[in-house]
């Protein structure tokens, strides 16, 4: 990170100007041309060629290429690694099931994160990983070996487990020195695991699956398989997970999908820095910072994609992310 703070501090200030704020709330309240004014008269995706609500594609990708350019020349190794490495593996899981799949990766890829995609793509098709080193390089040969096996139908969740728990190892060790990027991380791994036991169909199934940095020990996780309702929520007591538990249990016992508890993960982040925003100290008013501008991100995709559905406002509202 950059060690002046104070100097980072007033970028920010001078950024933060530009934050929808709550206005992304309200304009879920009109219509589409009139969400699409509001975004683009507050300066959202600055520069972008967006001529009408369906260009709102462009507005994100020039809003994204700007956080990004922010976090390269803002945010030291630990922070880097937090925001764009999980790219590198997203896409280095994308190129390996374009290639089993025979088809083409384009539509799945995210864009550049710690490496260039072409040197990842030539990787995979070399099968030389040495240059991406660490736990992608080892998630890539993993990834090869079970491609390998022709006997084996090879499905979309194994290929997505190699590279989800290599990348929770790979933030482990890299956020290992800053303390709010460890809290966060622990945070987000332990809500992924709770969620990955409550969609297992056993134990052993739950275990292959578990990431790491979480602070909830697997016994305490495979304590969920004996357990359900009020006895469930008190095998986590003390752990500040009983709120998001419920709510799992709860889409669960409907039968529903746990969206609403994938968004209280997806908001921790944002509901742990704002908890304390008047005295965020050293690298903190960066993470805060960042973490708003890609929530309101998705906000605006959430907002147009919504309003041209023909969805109505307190449905948008609803899968609205925290900023």
């Amino acid at each position: 990170m950059h060690k002046d703070y104070d100097y980072v501090n007033g970028v920010i200030a001078a950024k933060e100007v530009y934050l929808l704020g709550a206005k992304i709330s309200k304009l879920c309240e009109g219509g589409v041309e009139e969400a699409f004014r509001g975004i683009t008269e507050s300066g959202f995706g600055k520069g972008a060629d967006a001529v009408t609500v369906y260009d709102y594609e462009k507005l994100l990708s020039s809003d994204e290429r700007d956080i990004d350019g922010f976090i390269r020349e803002y945010g030291g190794a630990p922070e880097q690694s937090y925001f764009l490495s999980p790219r590198d593996f997203h896409n280095a899981k994308a190129l390996f099931k374009a290639r089993y799949l025979q088809t083409d990766a384009e539509g799945m890829l995210a864009p550049q994160g710690l490496f260039e995609i072409s040197e990842i793509s030539r990787c995979i098709e070399s099968g030389e990983y040495k240059s991406l080193g660490g736990e992608l390089e080892k998630a890539c040969k993993k990834a090869e070996e079970l491609f390998s096996r022709e006997e084996a139908e090879v499905s979309g969740a194994e290929i997505g487990a190699i590279f989800e728990k290599a990348l929770y190892c790979h933030l482990v060790k890299t956020c290992a020195k800053n303390p709010t990027l460890k809290k966060l991380l622990a945070e987000k791994a332990d809500m992924t695991n709770i969620l990955t036991v409550l969609r297992s169909q056993s134990d052993k199934q739950a275990e292959k699956n578990y990431v790491a940095g979480g602070r909830l020990k697997a016994e305490q996780l495979n304590g969920l398989f004996e357990a359900d309702g009020e006895k469930a929520e008190r095998l986590f007591d003390g752990t500040g997970y009983t709120s998001f538990l419920r709510t799992c249990l709860e889409a669960k016992a409907e039968g529903k999908p746990m969206t609403e508890a994938e968004l209280m993960r997806d908001n921790a982040e944002c509901d742990y820095l704002s908890a304390d925003k008047y005295a965020l100290r050293r690298s903190q008013p960066f993470l805060y910072y960042v973490i708003r501008r890609r929530a309101e991100n998705a906000n605006v995709r959430i907002l147009f994609v919504c309003l041209l559905a023909g969805m109505d406002e307190g449905a948008i509202k609803r899968r609205l992310r925290a900023v």
